[in-house]
């Protein structure tokens, strides 16, 4: 992994508005990849999930503020991983709720005063990179609110609880999430304010800025930025380090 180019790096930094916080998530559990402990903490290649994740936000030079949210059975395991991290940015370890939206809301939370721009990420995505960072960044401040994603590229089909098919919407209105999602702090916490005064438990971040009213914007990410779900996924994930290795 390559830490930022400097010139890039001071360019852009030159041009912030306010600071800039990321989410990192990864109180979960990880029971469908079947390994008996939380996922992030696999190996791959020689470090854990949630590190790899850890270092391309600390080494893109664009984050101020990097909020850990964890399980607190995880908690020792976790400072461990990120020692060798703290004196390189602002680091916050902070302990998760009873599902994911609790957790970023506890993320929320703990953020600074001086934050202005925030970017959720899930801990079990390892290969998000500086350009999506960056762009992730930018969004949030042109839009307030933005997801990363990667339009459809097969025909996506509608179905009820028996899988009988209800309609087939135009593909070309048919995006798949990725994350980070990013946002101006004060859109996403209103959201979240509203989201827990209504009940309302959406499936990501941004669609609990959706259901408070909040337009979301869609934009690149990359097929590489894969969520670590089952055991093949980390084979995947291996080769993707391997290819990293071979093109640094």
């Amino acid at each position: 992994m390559q830490e930022a180019n400097n010139t890039t790096e001071i360019e852009f930094l030159s041009n912030k508005k306010g600071a800039v916080g990321a989410i990192i998530v990864a109180a979960g559990q990880g029971s469908r990849m079947g390994l008996g402990y939380n996922k992030v903490l696999a190996d791959l290649q020689g470090r854990p999930v949630i590190e790899w994740t850890i270092r391309n936000f600390v080494f893109s030079g664009l984050i101020d503020t990097l909020i850990l949210v964890v399980n607190p059975k995880d908690k020792e395991d976790m400072t461990r991983i990120c020692d060798p991290y703290i004196s390189r940015i602002e680091f916050i370890l902070e302990i998760g709720g009873d599902n994911r939206q609790d957790s970023v809301y506890n993320g929320l939370k703990a953020l600074p005063e001086k934050v202005e721009t925030v970017l959720i990420h899930d801990g079990a995505r390892p290969f998000v990179d500086r350009e999506i960072i960056e762009s992730s960044i930018k969004n949030a401040r042109e839009h307030g609110a933005a997801c990363a994603g990667l339009p459809a590229r097969d025909t996506i089909k509608i179905v009820n609880s028996k899988n009988a098919v209800l309609s087939t919407p135009d593909r070309e209105s048919v995006w798949h999430a990725q994350t980070p999602q990013s946002f101006k702090k004060d859109i996403i916490i209103k959201a979240y304010e509203n989201a827990k005064n209504k009940s309302i438990l959406g499936t990501d971040d941004a669609e609990v800025a959706e259901s408070a009213g909040f337009k979301v914007y869609m934009f690149e990410g990359s097929s590489r930025n894969i969520k670590l779900t089952t055991a093949e996924d980390l084979l995947l994930g291996e080769y993707y380090i391997g290819l990293s290795k071979k093109e640094f």
